[in-house]
């Protein structure tokens, strides 16, 4: 990773996002879109497709359990577009699956990009963004791993048990 303040960042998103509001709504050809730093709670109001998308989703369990033993060092910033069919899709299971393994929503952190993958404070830039959802794995606020751009598969759930097996 080459952004030297991302541990810094992300804790000032933790606190952003619950001392003010950190994402900007627009409407792109009639649909809603996000900008900024989006609580689960805003996606769980704002979004059907988040729940309907969480619907008959079940987390594998050895991502879990990896999790589950690993997770208190992690840290996950998820880059995605709420007008991105693959981040609707999984934007949602992603939150399941940390639930499962006891991940904390300061652990997790979602900011949502415009289809030109800009946000707020060139997050997005500064990370190397190129697909959504890009999810990236965090240890000591260095990049230890990403998820770009999977669809609807299983792939994405071995592949960051595997990240955080082998860097945690």
């Amino acid at each position: 990773m080459k952004h030297p303040l991302l541990a810094l960042l992300i804790i000032s998103i933790g606190v952003l996002t619950h001392a003010q509001t950190a994402y900007v709504t627009t409407t792109v050809d009639g649909q809603k879109m996000l900008t900024g730093v989006v609580t689960r709670d805003v996606l769980e109001k704002d979004f059907s497709w988040f729940k309907s998308n969480q619907e008959g989703y079940t987390p594998n369990s050895e991502t879990v359990s990896i999790l589950r033993a690993k997770g208190a060092r992690v840290n996950f910033l998820l880059f995605g577009g709420t007008w991105c069919e693959d981040t609707r899709t999984l934007l949602p299971r992603y939150y399941l699956l940390m639930d499962a393994a006891d991940i904390s929503s300061d652990q997790f952190k979602f900011v949502a990009v415009d289809k030109q993958k800009h946000a707020l404070d060139h997050l997005p830039e500064d990370m190397h963004l190129k697909n959504t959802p890009t999810l990236i794995v965090l240890k000591d606020g260095k990049e230890v791993g990403r998820i770009v751009e999977y669809e609807n598969n299983r792939q994405w759930e071995t592949d960051l048990g595997e990240i955080v097996k082998n860097n945690f």
